[in-house]
């Protein structure tokens, strides 16, 4: 590998204090990390914003405030999924997403916006471990 290759691409995503605090206890419960999880949420909600209605949801969930700043790292073959999924929601709702964080943070808090625990179940079948169980908010 030279100096220019990575294997992994670092993208700071921005999302509320309530889907931070969720995602950490995803990545706990998991026994992962925060990127980790990040990675496994960009793949399984990226087939569902690349229709029209997910497009949709997607470019809304954008539109609201987020204070928090995240910093994650990628692998590179999800990350390279970010331009391609931002154009086609571009085509698909006429509102071309700032920047692949940009996509990538909307996607993840439209993920995150599902129930708690069917996010801790599918990250489980996933990983094929069981889930530690949530603690209640």
């Amino acid at each position: 590998m030279t100096a220019m290759e990575c294997d992994e691409v670092m993208l700071t995503v921005r999302i509320t204090t309530a889907e931070l605090t969720l995602l950490r206890r995803l990545a706990l419960g998991h026994r992962s990390d925060v990127s980790e999880v990040v990675t496994d949420a960009l793949l399984d909600i990226l087939p569902t914003v690349l229709d029209p209605v997910g497009a949709h949801r997607l470019v809304a969930r954008s539109a609201r405030p987020a204070p928090c700043a995240l910093t994650v790292w990628l692998p590179a073959a999800p990350a390279d999924l970010l331009l391609p999924a931002g154009v086609r929601i571009a085509q698909l709702t006429g509102v071309r997403p700032a920047s692949s964080c940009a996509v990538l943070g909307a996607a993840l808090r439209l993920w995150l916006a599902q129930d708690p625990r069917r996010l801790a179940a599918g990250l489980g079948v996933m990983h094929e471990v069981r889930p530690v169980a949530l603690a209640a908010g």
